[in-house]
């Protein structure tokens, strides 16, 4: 995966684009050539390694599931920036949050196994909050960064409103919550300014991660062998949701894309919802970079 640190480097001078652009403009398909496929559901956006950034037509704010997390991991790492191996702050897990693991994960939501006592560094946090995807560890997050959940949604939805991100509306720090809303190029908002943070990068493209109690946990994004990192999210009512960067070949140079993909799939199982929105993604990257990988 080092090749897609080398290619943030290129990257780099174009990942503004998108940034500076109204969100009126973000959806217009001049903006890429007709070549890109976009998805036959759901909707999705892209930024091209030449820079050039669009989204499908007909964008409209729906639920996104976990990848409400890259909020979440961004603000983190804006509050507490991590250089080199650092670990960051560290928490201790409280009676109280390994308790409503049971009963967070009776309710369906994706947890990772805590048990009180337990100290958590800041990385191994965000490790756990973006590879296995414990919406636990996002609410033990929001606590320690704001000092309440409820005042971590409140810098979310600020910090949406300061990236231009005018259709997206979060309740949570998980993404669990389905009045989480969000369309597919306020989420390439996001995700572009996370990966300015090395760690973040890092993190997302790791195959797997091994905790201190919850042992070895696996990425949920089914194009990690492939060399695309990212953040997976899914459910019943968001679909099959992927945000991802991966490097491709332009112009004889190696450079990265970065795209995201909401509502694929139909249904309510996890592999075949991320399944499809691997498909998506990948058929994204084709179309622009035919040959490239």
């Amino acid at each position: 995966m080092a090749g897609l640190f080398l290619a943030h480097v290129a990257f780099a001078g174009a990942r503004h684009a998108l940034d500076r652009r109204p969100p009126s403009a973000v959806g217009r398909s001049r903006a890429v050539p007709p070549a890109v496929s976009w998805p036959e559901q759901g909707q999705a956006a892209l930024v091209r390694g030449d820079g050039r950034a669009a989204a499908s037509p007909h964008e409209t704010p729906v639920p996104i599931a976990s990848l409400a997390k890259v909020m979440t991991a961004y603000l983190t790492l804006t509050h507490h920036p991590l250089a080199g191996s650092a670990e960051g702050f560290t928490v201790t897990v409280s009676g109280d949050a390994a308790e409503a693991v049971a009963a967070d994960a009776r309710e369906g939501q994706s947890v990772v196994a805590v048990q009180a006592g337990e100290e958590l560094t800041e990385r191994q946090l965000l490790e756990a909050l973006l590879i296995p995807s414990g919406n636990n560890i996002a609410q033990m997050l929001a606590t320690q960064v704001a000092g309440s959940q409820s005042a971590f949604v409140d810098e979310m939805n600020a910090e949406a409103r300061a990236l231009g991100m005018s259709h997206t509306d979060y309740t949570d720090p998980s993404g669990f919550d389905r009045g989480t809303v969000s369309t597919a190029a306020d989420q390439l908002r996001v995700l572009r300014r996370a990966m300015r943070f090395r760690v973040f990068r890092e993190i997302v493209a790791m195959p797997s991660v091994t905790l201190p109690v919850a042992g070895t946990l696996t990425n949920y994004n089914p194009l990690i062998a492939d060399g695309y990192a990212g953040k997976t999210g899914s459910d019943s009512a968001a679909g099959g949701c992927l945000s991802f960067f991966t490097e491709v070949a332009v112009g004889g140079r190696r450079v990265t894309e970065a795209g995201v993909v909401l509502g694929q799939g139909q249904g309510n199982d996890t592999s075949e919802l991320l399944a499809a929105a691997g498909q998506a993604a990948e058929q994204l990257v084709d179309s622009t970079a035919p040959g490239s990988r």
